[in-house]
């Protein structure tokens, strides 16, 4: 199995929406955090010692930009894509 998929279905993810708050309030994964791609820089350490961390956008573009940022930061995380397969993933 992939392991990405395993830590969503499994509820063991911390998932992290990078995208507006305005884009965040029309939908988005249930218990996931929403941290704006332009202040992840200032509130990395919100996510330091968290396991799992998925992030996820509306696309894959900006999670993918905001995985760079963190694994350069010594922080474990994937790009877990669009926010609606993200939640397909922890609802299926």
């Amino acid at each position: 199995m992939n392991p990405l998929i395993d830590a969503l279905r499994s509820g063991n993810a911390t998932v992290v929406d990078v995208r507006t708050p305005g884009e965040y309030a029309g939908g988005h994964v249930a218990g996931s955090i929403n941290i704006p791609l332009n202040e992840l820089p200032q509130r990395m350490d919100e996510l330091k010692g968290k396991k799992n961390i998925v992030l996820c956008c509306a696309s894959g573009a900006r999670s993918n930009s905001a995985t760079t940022l963190l694994q350069r930061q010594g922080i474990e995380c994937s790009n877990g894509g669009a926010w609606t397969d993200v939640n397909y993933y922890c609802n299926n």
